[in-house]
């Protein structure tokens, strides 16, 4: 399996930037159709998608090169070639972090809507559903590359992995050998949550609060990566625990305090 999709002269077109591509154009399509549900001026999310690429692929970069996952490049190899440090681009996009693309985003949301005069909750909601479906299409990515796979299995839906792309405890493996697909059980989960963000928005759409779906989001994302993370023996750890799942915790346990401490404060009924 090749990681490049095409050539067009000296130009090499690779699976994951053209998924990543394909995820934040349909990513973009549905907070269109968020913002128009909503009353809001879609132009502003095509605008603003320009600042959270740029906010998001920065995040991202720098999660991955301040990590240490097990057998991968990190920081342990960024702190002596400093200049691939912003060489994200080798191998089609290579070398990139979910979590810092998450919080470069949302910067980038809360700076375009602060300059814009928008609420900054609404937009956050109204980019949610989008970012999530994004982020399950560009999880075929790491199929392509052959990476972000979890331990041995017999399983039937086990993938093969070329002995260049597998860790240095797999490689004596046998060639046929089977591994885990973390990558679609995150591209599953993925889509689940994003037929839950898109149906409650609806549904509940007036028991909400601004600001809900995106809490939903950093809650149910989180408890399906807390999960799977258990397959992937490239994680980053710190004391023998998983980073994504510690910080998988934090954001449930903190967005589920808020969105209690919101919707309790809701119904108390204010004292006279």
């Amino acid at each position: 399996m090749s990681p490049i999709a095409f050539r067009i002269g000296p130009l090499t077109i690779y699976w994951y930037g053209l998924l990543i591509t394909v995820g934040v154009l349909a990513g973009g399509y549905v907070a269109t159709l968020e913002a128009r549900r909503r009353g809001q001026n879609a132009d502003h999310v095509w605008n603003g998608l320009i600042l959270c690429l740029i906010f998001g692929l920065i995040g991202a970069r720098l999660y991955h090169v301040i990590s240490s996952p097990a057998g991968g490049v990190g920081w342990s190899y960024y702190r002596q070639h400093p200049l691939d440090i912003i060489a994200f681009w080798k191998g089609g996009l290579r070398g990139l972090g979910i979590y810092g693309a998450i919080v470069g985003g949302i910067a980038a949301v809360y700076l375009y809507a602060r300059l814009n005069r928008l609420d900054v909750l609404t937009w956050l909601d109204i980019g949610a559903p989008g970012l999530i479906l994004g982020q399950a299409i560009g999880r075929w990515g790491n199929f392509f590359n052959q990476e972000l796979y979890g331990y041995p299995t017999d399983l039937p839906w086990g993938i093969p992995i070329d002995p260049a792309y597998r860790l240095e405890q797999f490689r004596s493996l046998p060639p046929d050998a089977r591994f885990h697909p973390t990558f679609f059980y995150e591209f599953l989960w993925n889509l689940l949550v994003f037929a839950v963000l898109m149906a409650v928005g609806r549904r509940y759409a007036d028991r909400l609060l601004r600001g809900d779906i995106i809490l939903l989001y950093a809650i149910l994302y989180p408890l399906g990566r807390f999960f799977i993370e258990y397959q992937r023996p490239d994680a980053w750890t710190v004391g023998g625990v998983a980073v994504a799942q510690l910080l998988a915790v934090v954001s449930i346990v903190l967005s589920g305090a808020i969105m209690a401490y919101r919707h309790r404060r809701r119904a108390t009924p204010a004292e006279s």
